[in-house]
């Protein structure tokens, strides 16, 4: 068959609900009871297995990832318009407008202030009347168009960002029953032969080693020098050691004497 699949970025979140799925089921939770492993340590170790529990599911994975390629592809291109032909390249117009719609604005305020600055700096130094009235009247013309064309510029760009945005809303394809079919197909093959075969097995090795410490440490409080049958206390008959009423065998006089010295 091949190296499994990898996952896309869209199907990802898919595979973290179905993840979820198992390890909130019956089964699974009773498990993680009895072993004492949280739940989202093992929730952790099942993201991280994301190749090993997808390979188990792979042939359904290959099938619906071909049904959407294949739906979405066909819609894209029945909606959506190529990039270049002879109708794109002869509207030239709509390049040249835009061009005018950002730099007349920008223009018209620098012209505007010019004149302004120009025909107030003669009306303070009373020199030439008319031409600075001419001036200021021009500025002011100026600062008019300024605010006009930016307005316009505003409400154009807005225009087609939205149509931009509903061209790509409109481009994304619905499920078709038949890519519903196969990706319920995947999840089921991924939750039944990937995801709950791998939790169960972490959670068994979780529990046997939980169980390992447990019987070395009652192993250790059995060791045969201190348990074999031979053992009988310490040993107090050496011949070194005379105590009162005991002789050198560590039994008392039959007398009832003291031992000799």
């Amino acid at each position: 068959m091949g190296r499994p699949s990898r996952l896309g970025d869209e199907d990802r979140s898919d595979y973290g609900r179905a993840l979820d799925e198992v390890i909130a089921s019956p089964e699974i939770r009773l498990l993680l009871e009895r072993s004492g492993v949280p739940g989202g340590r093992l929730r952790v170790r099942g993201l991280a297995a994301v190749e090993r529990t997808t390979s188990a599911a792979d042939a359904e994975y290959r099938r619906y990832a071909a049904l959407r390629r294949r739906a979405r592809g066909g819609r894209q291109d029945a909606g959506v318009s190529p990039l270049s032909g002879p109708g794109d390249q002869e509207r030239t117009g709509a390049g040249v407008l835009a061009v005018l719609g950002v730099l007349t604005p920008v223009l018209a305020a620098v012209a505007a202030a010019t004149f302004l600055l120009l025909g107030y700096g003669l009306r303070f130094a009373e020199a030439l009347p008319a031409l600075a009235g001419t001036l200021v009247g021009v500025g002011w013309f100026s600062l008019v168009v300024a605010a006009v064309t930016a307005l316009v510029s505003v409400v154009a760009l807005y225009r087609t960002a939205a149509k931009q945005s509903a061209d790509g809303a409109a481009s994304v394809p619905d499920r078709s029953p038949a890519v519903e079919d196969a990706r319920e197909a995947w999840l089921a093959a991924l939750r039944d032969r990937g995801i709950r075969p791998f939790l169960l097995q972490e959670l068994a090795e979780a529990a046997a080693t939980a169980s390992g410490p447990g019987e070395g440490s009652s192993s250790r409080f059995s060791s045969p020098a201190f348990a074999g049958p031979d053992f009988s206390g310490p040993d107090f008959s050496g011949p070194g050691f005379e105590g009162s009423g005991f002789r050198g065998s560590g039994r008392p006089a039959p007398d009832g004497s003291e031992p000799s010295r």
